[in-house]
């Protein structure tokens, strides 16, 4: 008799944007089914609110400890290794990782190392304002990361905050988003735009991406199947 093989039980903290854990969910099921694997998945619901608000105040340590809660949750019900499917809060990843009572999927891993893989020396970062600010949470240290002027700034900022509140990117913000991407490409002599942003999901995806690119939500699933994987 034949068994399916049954991929290690993963912790998720969903709620960090209703968008990005509803397309981490989605996606994570989709590449299971793809692999003839049955999904294994658990699931905690974080307060955004304050999350970003740590975040924010660049409250490190506070971060570091509520989600340390979550994954604690997470561990209880079984999960196995685990991971925090967002951007802002991995301001904290320095910390989190002195704290987490699971193994982590690091998010800023997987981006450094397709960024290592592909060779990439001069990107901008398309996200929020803090991921922009902080080069990646200082994880590019070995690229030339460019920063856009600041009317670009803002207009990138702005963008990404109403993406991620309404779920929904228009198909104006696709063509504000693209054009600027393409302009930085072009001025900045780019190797690639870091899609450093999940809700960017509702924007971008592998067919209307007409620019050097690394989506940094897509690498890190795959970085998450790739372990999960038996």
């Amino acid at each position: 008799m034949m068994h399916e093989s049954v991929p290690s039980k993963f912790g998720l903290v969903a709620g960090l944007g209703m968008g990005a854990g509803i397309f981490y969910y989605r996606s994570l099921v989709k590449a299971h089914l793809t692999r003839g694997l049955s999904p294994n998945i658990l699931m905690v619901h974080a307060d955004v609110r304050r999350v970003m608000a740590h975040a924010a105040a660049r409250e490190t340590r506070e971060l570091a400890a509520y989600l340390t809660v979550l994954l604690g949750q997470l561990a209880r019900g079984g999960a196995q290794i685990g991971t925090i499917p967002a951007f802002s809060p991995q301001i904290c990843a320095q910390e989190l990782a002195e704290m987490t009572p699971l193994p982590l999927i690091s998010l800023l891993d997987a981006i450094v190392d397709e960024v290592e893989r592909r060779k990439l020396q001069r990107v901008a970062i398309f996200g929020a304002r803090v991921t922009a600010e902080t080069k990646l949470f200082g994880r590019l240290q070995n690229v030339d990361v460019v920063s856009p002027s600041p009317r670009e700034v803002d207009l990138l900022s702005n963008l990404y905050v109403r993406i991620v509140e309404e779920e929904h990117a228009s198909g104006e913000d696709y063509e504000n988003l693209r054009t600027l991407a393409h302009t930085l490409i072009e001025r900045e002599r780019l190797d690639a735009i870091l899609l450093a942003g999940t809700d960017l999901a509702f924007v971008f995806n592998p067919e209307n991406t007409d620019f050097p690119h690394l989506d940094g939500a897509r690498t890190h699933i795959e970085a998450i199947m790739h372990k999960l994987s038996p």
